[in-house]
């Protein structure tokens, strides 16, 4: 398969090159791109004068490396390459794989001439040990399955946005599901095969969790209640409802552990006029939705929260500091996305604002922020109702 050029990724890691003092960690749910990246960036070294001998590459998810089943080992397969007096550019692809790694990966970084990159599948690769060692001397890239625009440029119909972003929100945006041109049962199978790796290895093996069905329960409900407040207690009573007795600290565990191998997005509510974080039901949302069709049996009949979910991973592709919910009064606001610099600008998510009640609802939210950053309703409509400073744009065109 053709690789897909992923542009903001690229460079952001460019932007790091011969950063010798900093580790670039990428993180991301298994399968989304991270070893393709890899790939993309040591081909722009290559063209820009690096010479192929400067280049070391080991994937630990490849079973020609199963014999790497020790950091020293690691350590000593990488080390034994370097060259001197020249700098060496280092990719150390699914690094948890390999036990005490953080010793292998602390060791290299010490090296002068070596600039250093690792990805991993769980957000456990920069807790701990790793953390400690590498104290203020790493970065993390966030990678994602496809954004909206990447997966337009891999289609041949880029120019009917409703048809692609309804494939794009009904099959998948994994990359390599592009490859199965719209065949729902070969998708389905790739999709199983990915889920079954994120829950197996990132999730039931590192969390140590004794009872698959429960955790499976849990997954389902969530991703059946993407966008929704989500209280701990309503998913127990759910779960025992259904004749699963669980306690609230096992939910807790499960939706942490989940969380870190990406498969969730937790996002915490804010008060807006209060300025305070508000400390109970929280939303989530998932990194792909065509997981949750195959795990749900839903198609897009809730369109309004997979546009939701789909508009919440964008914001955070787009790099601001933090995406929550906010409220505002009783009023909700979708999404609060703020800035490094301070500012921030507040979105709301919804299908069409055609019917008057919608409209209302829509804009009174932000009609009721008492600040002046920037305010936007983002929905599928292509007209536009824009008011008292507040844009609405068609969230495809906004996406593309």
């Amino acid at each position: 398969m053709k690789q897909i050029p992923r542009p903001v990724y690229l460079k952001e890691i460019i932007g790091y090159r011969d950063t010798t003092q900093l580790v670039k960690v990428i993180t991301g749910i298994r399968r989304c791109g991270k070893s393709t990246l890899l790939e993309m960036y040591q081909d722009h070294l290559l063209a820009h004068g690096v010479k192929r001998r400067q280049v070391q590459s080991v994937n630990l998810d490849d079973a020609v490396n199963r014999d790497i089943d020790r950091w020293e080992a690691l350590h000593d397969k990488l080390a034994s390459g370097l060259l001197e007096n020249t700098q060496n550019y280092l990719f150390i692809d699914e690094v948890q794989n390999v036990p005490d790694f953080q010793r292998a990966v602390n060791s290299l970084a010490l090296r002068q001439n070596v600039d250093l990159y690792i990805t991993g599948s769980n957000a456990n690769l920069l807790s701990g040990e790793l953390a400690t060692l590498l104290s203020g001397r790493y970065v993390e890239i966030k990678m994602q399955p496809l954004s909206f625009a990447e997966y337009l440029s891999a289609r041949p119909d880029a120019g009917d946005l409703p048809a692609a972003f309804n494939a794009y929100v009904t099959d998948s945006s994994f990359p390599y599901t592009l490859a199965f041109g719209g065949n729902r049962r070969q998708i389905d199978s790739y999709l199983d095969a990915v889920y079954s790796a994120v829950v197996l290895k990132d999730v039931i093996s590192r969390n140590r969790v004794s009872d698959p069905a429960r955790l499976e329960k849990v997954i389902r409900y969530i991703a059946d209640n993407i966008g929704n407040l989500t209280s701990i207690n309503n998913i127990k009573n759910q779960m025992e409802s259904d004749r699963f007795k669980i306690d609230v600290r096992t939910i807790e565990n499960y939706l942490d552990a989940l969380v870190r191998s990406f498969i969730l997005y937790r996002v915490g509510r804010y008060d807006i006029k209060g300025k305070d974080w508000l400390k109970t039901n929280d939303k989530y949302y998932i990194a792909d939705l065509g997981l949750r069709r195959m795990l749900t049996g839903r198609g897009t009949g809730d369109f309004g929260r997979v546009l939701e979910n789909v508009v919440y991973l964008e914001l955070l592709r787009r790099g601001y500091r933090s995406v929550s919910v906010g409220k505002v009064g009783d009023k909700e606001v979708d999404f609060v996305a703020a800035k490094y610099d301070g500012g921030c600008e507040y979105f709301q998510v919804a299908q069409t604002v055609m019917d008057e009640k919608t409209l209302e609802r829509e804009f009174s939210a932000l009609d009721a922020i008492d600040d002046h950053y920037p305010k936007t309703i983002l929905s599928m409509d292509t007209f536009t109702f824009a008011r008292n400073g507040i844009r609405q744009m068609n969230v495809l065109e906004w996406m593309r």
